[in-house]
């Protein structure tokens, strides 16, 4: 479990120096912007590394019992986190101009969706983690529209929502190969 904390601290901390007013302290005490960047990078994936080892061996310590009858709310909620996913990796469209950065939204979904099936302290770490950091920073950037000069598509709209529909439903096809953990969809 400890692994699973040390990786979490990693990888959230240093996504959090804007919001916690230090970051352009941090980046002044490297050489360069460049160096920064790369510790920044080289810190992140560690943090990922240590994530999923620590998630994989940590220890299974029931906290709540999920609600088998209401799994299905764990497939709606994935349904938009793929979608925004998609979005927020797409020049600009409507759905990226007035949400600014959709992907940090999709995380909340994401975590939120695995929280409600899980019942374990590695889950709860784990996707709460991600949750607590993706909507308090999707809060602090705020909801005014993107001040990019870029204009906004639909069709990047619509991209997204199809490519984000497809991409749910391998995800959803092919969950047990990739994650371990195969979906009851009945």
């Amino acid at each position: 479990m400890l692994l699973l904390i040390a990786g979490l601290i990693l990888f959230l901390i240093p996504h959090l120096l804007k919001e916690m007013g230090v970051r352009q302290y941090v980046i002044d005490c490297f050489p360069s912007t460049g160096a920064y960047k790369g510790v920044f990078s080289l810190t992140v994936l560690a943090g990922l590394v240590l994530i999923v080892w620590g998630k994989s061996s940590s220890p299974f310590i029931m906290l709540w019992q999920p609600i088998f009858e209401l799994h299905f709310i764990s497939h709606i909620l994935m349904i938009p986190a793929s979608i925004l996913l998609v979005a927020g990796n797409l020049p600009m469209s409507y759905t990226r101009k007035y949400l600014r950065n959709p992907m940090l939204l999709s995380v909340t979904f994401w975590g939120f969706s695995h929280l409600w099936s899980n019942g374990d302290m590695a889950s709860a770490l784990l996707f709460g983690g991600f949750s607590l950091w993706a909507g308090s920073k999707f809060i602090f950037s705020g909801l005014k529209p993107s001040s990019s000069d870029e204009s906004a598509s639909l069709l990047w709209d619509l991209i997204a929502l199809l490519a984000g529909s497809a991409l749910y439903v391998l995800i959803s096809f092919y969950h047990g190969q990739l994650f371990g953990v195969g979906l009851n969809f009945v």
